[in-house]
Parts: structure tokens; C-alpha cells; sequence
């Protein structure tokens, strides 16, 4: 799962980022790796994991991974090539949802870019960018299109109409996501298209320590955005953030009770950008490794297995599956088994959050 933090200047985005950066480098088990200076790979924290490690021991526990891409903050005219934001927009095309991080706190140490904040403005002005973004984009392909449907290339004709939906849209000051759903067939269209505003966000409501459950006005602004868009909000003060990935897990914990928190905000903004990419979590579990694998809600048995290795998908013969609740209820396997809770299921099934397999397949 990939995602792309985007903002204005001085809205928190690097506090947050090095903040995600620093808990992925701190927490048990959970690996970290700087791909490249904009670029991290955080552990999305999973209780479960070590659940499962309660009671089938193992040398290795592997997380499921949020790969984090630092786009450079957005100001007017980056689409254009103005400040550094336009830079870094190739960027965000790749990855999956985009975290919008919008400054929701006055401090007069720390500059707005546009003199004063104002979280509606903000959030325009980022929108706007992308959206002359994807406008660039798509316009430099209609003509070839319009060509290609001309000599009566069917997948032209298809995709052109898709795109001068998409053109007109943006004109309007629509983003691409504003037009969903679309059908399976358009959407195939629109992903190869890559525009940026179709991707679901994710709004994280950078606040001030003093009201870290985002009660303020400015948070009630992002939340409205976020319900006409179908998006989600999570509250974070990225500096507190900061000083919770330093601290001792028991310094950790023992802060959180302080603020009426049960777990690190950024641990919300993992489990949130899951919800929002209909995602879910799968286990293998063995002697050698403990694995969390990361698959969409609805993906079958042999899908599953492939995001493995796809000779596992090519291969597959079935699975034997059962869930973390029976492993918790039974404590091992021999007991599952007796409990008929062990099962063994074809190409048809679908996968469910929290299932526990091991596949069969021809190699």
C-alpha cells in the first residue's frame, strides 16, 4: 500500500512524515527502510501479530507495509512548475490514496505561506493544483485519442469518452473522484490514465497540542470537505506525534493515558488508510515467519496466494484456513482441527481480515 502525503508549505507535512518515519523505526519487529530521501516504509501496527505469536512461537514477525512518499509542499502555480511541487507530481500518480495534511492551528512562530490560515483555502489551493495537473495530462493525450478513434480503434473511442468526461469536469473545478462510482470497464480506463484526483484522500487535521482530538473549529471545516467527498479526517498533532516515536514504549503508553488516547494518532492514520482502500489483512503463520499480508475485501483464495508469489496464484489447489478468532479460542492448530474450524477451501472463497492460511499449489 502506497500513499502520498501532500499539503502547502509549513502545514506539518515533514513533522509528519519523520514522525511516521521515527514510530516504523522504533516499534518491536517492525522494520523500517528509507528508500530514498522523500520515501519511507513505515509498519502498519497490527496487535494481532503478536496475538498469533502468543501461541505459535517464531524467529520473525513481518508487519504489513505503508510505503510513504514526501511530495514537496504545494504552492500556487506548482502545476505550472512554480516553488518545487510540480517536481514531485510524477510521484504521486503511483501511489494508491493521497494524505492531504491541512494546518488546523495558529502559532505566529510558524509562517503561513499565504499570511494566515485558513483551512478551506488551503484545501483549494492543493486541489487546484492537482486538478491542473491531470488537466495537462489528459489534454496532452486527447488529440491522440481523437486520432486513434477516427481510424476506428474501438479502445480509443471508449477512452476519449472517458477523458472529455474527465476534461470537463476538471474545468468545473471537479475533482476526478467527485465522478465516481464508475463502471469496472471505465475505471480500467481512468487507472491507466493515472490522474492524480482520482484517488481517494485521506485528510489528516494537523492541530495544535492543546486539542489533540481535534474539537476545534478549523477541524469541523476539514470534516465537512472530507463528508461531501467521501473521504475520511483523522486528527493529529504532528509535533506531539514527534515526541510520542522518541519515547520508551512504557514512557509511550503512559503519555497516551495522559491525553485520553488509546494508541499513537498515526497508528489511526494507518488503520484509516486501510478503511479508506477497502483493505484488509490476512496471516501466515509458522516456525520461521509471521506474516501480514495486505489484500482488498473481496479477493479470492487464488488472488491471495498470488500476492505471495504469483506461481502460488498459477498453481493454486486450495487453502486451509481458519481465523484468528479460532486460534485464540482453540490456542493451536490440533484443537482448530478438532473443532471442525480448519477448513479447506477452493478457488471460490473469499478471503476474510484476520484469516490464518497455508496454501497448496502445484509448482
Amino acid at each position: 500500500m502506497e500513499v502520498g502525503i501532500v499539503g502547502l508549505p509549513n502545514v506539518g507535512k515533514s513533522t509528519l512524515f519523520n514522525a511516521l518515519t521515527n514510530a516504523g523505526a522504533l516499534a518491536a519487529n517492525y522494520p523500517f527502510a528509507t528508500i530514498e530521501p522523500n520515501v519511507g516504509v513505515v509498519a502498519v501496527p497490527d496487535p494481532r501479530l503478536e496475538q498469533i505469536h502468543q501461541i505459535i512461537p517464531t524467529e520473525k514477525i513481518v508487519p504489513a507495509l505503508l510505503k510513504v512518499v514526501d511530495i514537496a509542499g504545494l504552492v500556487k502555480g506548482a502545476s505550472t512548475g512554480e516553488g518545487l511541487g510540480n517536481k514531485f507530481l510524477s510521484h504521486i500518480r503511483e501511489v494508491d490514496a493521497i494524505v492531504h495534511v491541512v494546518r488546523c492551528f495558529a502559532d505566529g512562530n510558524v509562517l503561513h505561506v499565504d499570511g494566515k490560515v485558513d483551512p478551506q483555502r488551503d484545501m483549494d489551493t492543493v486541489d487546484t493544483e492537482l486538478m491542473l495537473a491531470d488537466l495537462e495530462s489528459l489534454e496532452k493525450s486527447v488529440d491522440k485519442q481523437r486520432r486513434n478513434a477516427r481510424a476506428g480503434d474501438k479502445e480509443a473511442v471508449a477512452a476519449l469518452e472517458i477523458i472529455e468526461k474527465l476534461i470537463a469536469a476538471l474545468k468545473q473545478g471537479r475533482p476526478v473522484r467527485s465522478l465516481a462510482p464508475w463502471k469496472p470497464d471505465d475505471w480500467k480506463i481512468i487507472r491507466n490514465l493515472g490522474p492524480i484526483t482520482a484517488k481517494r484522500v485521506l485528510y489528516i487535521a494537523n492541530v495544535d497540542e492543546s486539542d489533540p482530538h481535534g474539537q476545534g473549529p478549523m477541524v469541523n471545516i476539514v470534516r465537512r470537505r472530507a463528508e461531501i467527498e467521501g473521504g475520511i479526517v483523522v486528527p493529529v498533532c504532528a509535533k506531539l506525534e514527534s515526541e510520542l516515536a522518541e519515547l520508551t514504549e512504557e514512557d509511550r503508553t503512559a503519555m497516551l493515558a495522559d491525553l485520553g488516547m488509546t494508541e499513537p494518532a498515526l497508528d489511526t492514520v494507518a488503520h484509516e488508510a486501510y478503511k479508506l482502500l477497502g483493505l484488509q489483512s490476512y496471516f501466515t503463520a509458522g516456525p520461521k515467519e509471521i506474516k501480514a499480508w495486505t489484500i482488498p475485501v473481496g479477493t479470492t483464495a487464488p488472488q491471495a496466494a498470488g500476492v505471495i508469489h504469483s506461481d502460488f496464484e498459477k498453481g493454486f489447489i486450495r487453502a486451509e484456513i481458519y481465523n484468528i478468532t479460532d486460534l485464540l479460542t482453540y490456542k493451536n492448530e490440533a484443537a482448530i482441527r478438532a473443532a471442525g474450524k480448519l477448513r479447506s477451501e477452493g478457488k471460490t472463497y473469499i478471503f476474510q481480515d484476520g484469516d490464518i492460511a497455508h496454501f497448496l499449489f502445484n509448482s
